[in-house]
């Protein structure tokens, strides 16, 4: 699904937030699969889902980034639970402010911004709209992107890493079509191990279309 339009205007509003670990690409890869899991939960709103999606990490720009790690990584206690709590508040502020100046509906912006602010710490989902938002969000983690970032930040062989993710993410998603496509990564991850173990070279990221659109909107924008 392309970022033309109202979703294009709100993409380059959100992007100076995002230059944040990656947020830019984390954000791009979740709309993709959002995209797709709207596909088939059609009781899910686009005009909700895919916003608060482009909009739901932007609040990690008013953190220290020296922060942001520990709280991931959960070795920050409360503090970090706080922190992670900041990001989703201020994000939500600020989807506000970009909503208000595309002149995007007062109630979809209202429905987006309670979305966003618990996006992380809220276990279950307000509705199906949160649930994919919720969904999207994490399988992130499972993609080639998301296993590549974790790793980066870790000491950890591959097969650990992606155990590690898999185990923080499988009940963190609210539907079926969700943790199906989370199995299939997991698969997918699984044989890239086993490729690269062969002395193989499985393909690089730059051959997934995601990320091919990804540098095609870097350009652009």
């Amino acid at each position: 699904m392309p970022l033309t339009g109202v979703r294009r205007e709100i993409w380059d509003r959100a992007l100076p937030c995002l230059d944040v670990r990656d947020n830019d690409a984390h954000s791009l890869y979740a709309f993709a699969l959002a995209a797709a899991l709207l596909h088939v939960l059609p009781g899910a709103r686009a005009d909700v889902v895919l916003p608060a999606v482009l909009l739901h990490d932007t609040g990690w720009k008013t953190v220290d980034p020296a922060d942001i790690l520990p709280a991931i990584a959960g070795r920050a206690g409360p503090a970090g639970q706080e922190t992670i709590r900041r990001h989703e508040s201020e994000g939500a502020a600020i989807a506000a402010r970009i909503l208000a100046d595309v002149g995007y509906p007062a109630r979809d912006t209202e429905r987006i911004v309670t979305i966003i602010d618990g996006h992380d710490t809220r276990r279950d989902a307000l509705d199906l709209d949160d649930a994919v938002v919720k969904g999207a969000d994490k399988l992130w983690r499972l993609t080639p992107h998301g296993l590549r970032t974790v790793g980066a930040c870790s000491a950890l062989d591959p097969d650990r890493i992606l155990r590690f993710v898999a185990a923080r993410t499988y009940d963190r998603l609210l539907t079926d079509p969700a943790r199906a496509v989370a199995a299939a990564l997991s698969v997918l991850a699984r044989t890239d191990v086993s490729v690269q173990r062969s002395g193989l070279k499985p393909p690089s990221l730059d051959e997934w279309p995601i990320s091919v659109a990804y540098g095609y909107f870097r350009r652009e924008s």
